[in-house]
């Protein structure tokens, strides 16, 4: 009896182990685009703040979190996929006038420092593209939640980022001032481990 006692015991202690150790070193996740956005806010002659997103976001995910310093993320958003709700004014941001999307198909983030900045707080510096034109940008980060997906029954991660960019420095600065050339960029996103 002690001995079977024993083995139990042995193994709940290695499975806890296991456990922690998924938790605690770098490992990818995939991006769940059914529940990840990015939208962007700008502000229209003054009358109104519209917001609009785009729908895709691919990318890679690294994940440490036991040192989210040692976190990394690269992401691709076609340009295409943007939506406002009206469809004539989509066209209108894929033409030459701003995105491009025919020339400049794709805008891209990609990670080259996390740093901790308090409780769930985080500061993601990086490279963003956009028409072509790459600038370093830092994101502000709230870690939303690290844990088991409870319908997935795999370690996931939420995350809401901002960060506020000038249009013109991504060379889209049309129609500024009265179309605002700032613009607020928001995203929230859930990622889960990758399966092996």
């Amino acid at each position: 009896m002690e001995s079977i006692v024993f083995k139990r015991t042995i193994l709940v202690i290695a499975l806890g182990l296991f456990s922690t150790a998924a938790f605690a070193k770098a490992v990818p996740y995939q991006i769940d685009s059914n529940h990840t956005q990015i939208n962007f806010t700008y502000s229209h002659f003054g009358f109104s703040d519209i917001t609009d997103r785009f729908n895709q976001v691919t990318g890679e995910f690294i994940l440490d979190s036991a040192d989210l310093g040692k976190s990394s993320i690269s992401v691709t958003i076609p340009i295409d996929s943007i939506s406002t709700g009206v469809p004539k004014l989509d066209e209108h941001l894929k033409s030459a006038d701003f995105f491009d999307a025919a020339k400049f198909p794709t805008a891209t983030f990609k990670s080259t420092k996390v740093q901790t900045a308090g409780d769930n707080k985080l500061k993601v510096s990086g490279d963003l593209t956009i028409h072509g034109v790459t600038k370093p940008v830092v994101l502000d980060v709230t870690v939303n939640k690290i844990g088991m997906h409870p319908m997935a029954k795999v370690a996931a991660a939420g995350f809401d980022a901002s960060v506020t960019l000038l249009r013109s420095d991504f060379g889209v600065g049309n129609y500024a001032p009265g179309v605002s050339d700032q613009v607020k960029l928001q995203i929230t996103m859930e990622a889960r481990q990758s399966q092996p």
